[in-house]
């Protein structure tokens, strides 16, 4: 097993219970998913006729992506809280209940609010605007704060003016910025460096979490033997599922 430990501004033992954490937050997309669970929006069997030809994968290959396409729409959550709930463990951080997702405390004693997205492109001009006059108030009560966006996969590594548009209008504040998760935890760590060594820690710890069983893995999924048990032949068998009750499907082709 690798113990190996990079990351200098965190304690181990608090980085391992975070990662742990966020894997619990995993824990009801890690159970097994029946064929009632997998069928309750009711899957599109026209769909995945057309994915098994197109992408040329076996219909057994096309189920497991579909499972895995509606555990990871639930998983979005754990990841938000993986990246804010980081800075509960730095210096001079914290996490709020309610309102920005982290501040900072500056030497100076002058705070950066900061609001997180996971990528640059997950807000629509409302959302967009919304945030930004959020931003603006803030600074109204504490002109000497500033308000980050703070992105973790943006275009580039950056931390520039938050060029937004407000009712039509393009607006510029000096202390309103878009920033890069890479540069946020240099201004907040000091280590030029640190996102890259959360990164690196990330797999060696989540290994040593799982082969120690102190989180769960994914448990076995029963779709394609229910699916086998309905008709041997998955591709007819997902059709039955969805159409069963349509004319001529009582016969299937």
């Amino acid at each position: 097993m690798n113990n190996n430990y990079y990351i200098p501004f965190i304690k181990q033992e608090e980085f391992e219970n975070h990662v742990a954490q966020t894997i619990k937050t995993y824990n009801e997309t890690l159970k097994s998913i029946d064929l009632a669970k997998f069928n309750s929006n009711i899957i599109d069997p026209i769909k995945l006729t057309f994915d098994k030809a197109l992408f040329k994968k076996s219909i057994e290959d096309v189920i497991a992506l579909e499972i895995h396409r509606q555990r990871d729409k639930s998983n979005t959550n754990a990841i938000g809280y993986f990246h804010q709930f980081m800075f509960k463990y730095i210096a001079n951080c914290e996490v709020p209940i309610h309102g920005f997702d982290v501040i900072f405390t500056q030497e100076n004693g002058s705070k950066i609010y900061v609001e997180m997205k996971n990528k640059h492109n997950t807000m629509n001009s409302s959302s967009s605007q919304k945030t930004y006059i959020g931003m603006q108030n803030q600074l109204l009560k504490c002109p000497d704060d500033m308000c980050f966006l703070v992105e973790t996969i943006a275009k580039h590594s950056q931390n520039i003016v938050w060029r937004c548009s407000v009712n039509g209008e393009s607006i510029v504040h000096e202390r309103i910025r878009r920033v890069s998760i890479d540069k946020f935890y240099e201004i907040v760590t000091g280590v030029k460096n640190a996102f890259y060594l959360i990164c690196k820690q990330l797999p060696i710890t989540i290994e040593k979490l799982i082969e120690n069983d102190v989180v769960n893995t994914v448990e076995h999924d029963t779709v394609i033997d229910e699916l086998k048990a309905k008709n041997p032949d998955l591709l007819k068998a997902l059709y039955l599922l969805a159409f069963e009750t349509y004319n001529g499907f009582d016969i299937m082709f």
